[in-house]
């Protein structure tokens, strides 16, 4: 017998179904999108664009805040004068600070401040309270000179009782040489 014709029929059928299976999934088209070249945009010519700069600071607190702030904040606005070793004459760094603090205080003259006179720990107490009491005199009466009235500044000394830095060397003594200032009243 002849086998061809039983297995044709078989091959055929599969043949077919693999001819229509592949048929029938066609991948979908796909649109090609149409690019359309954009002009290049022309540059004109740089202008140099001024940057604003910000306000300056404020050296002085503005007149509607001075009565919101703590006597210790206030007195925050007040520079201190720094003082040589053993003298208590005033040095030029010593006078800007006292202009600037005296601008300050002429501008705010219901500020009552007190000055504090103080000294490094070398020399006895008796010495370093008589300098301090002569440094915080200097810094008043300097303050007085340049129009800040005398009757709003009291002066007291510390000695080498308040130091600010507590460390033994040159640079710890400098800071605890000054005439410091406390606003005591509004």
């Amino acid at each position: 017998m002849n086998r061809f014709p039983r297995m044709a029929l078989p091959l055929t059928v599969f043949g077919l179904l693999v001819l229509v299976a592949a048929c029938s999934k066609k991948p979908p088209a796909q649109t090609a999108l149409a690019i359309t070249p954009t002009p290049a945009p022309t540059m004109a010519p740089a202008t140099p664009v001024a940057v604003p700069t910000p306000p300056p600071k404020p050296s002085v607190i503005p007149e509607a805040k001075v009565t919101d702030r703590t006597l210790s904040e206030i007195g925050g606005y007040l520079k201190p004068a720094f003082f040589d070793y053993d003298k208590a004459d005033l040095r030029p760094d010593a006078k800007d600070a006292l202009n600037a603090d005296a601008e300050f205080l002429k501008k705010w003259a219901t500020l009552k401040v007190t000055v504090e006179g103080h000294c490094d720990e070398r020399g006895t107490r008796e010495y370093n309270m008589a300098l301090g009491q002569r440094r915080a005199g200097a810094a008043k009466d300097y303050l007085a000179s340049l129009g800040v009235e005398a009757s709003r500044l009291l002066s007291i000394s510390y000695g080498k009782e308040r130091p600010f830095c507590t460390d033994h060397n040159e640079d710890c003594w400098q800071k605890n040489r000054r005439a410091h200032f406390v606003v005591t009243a509004k």
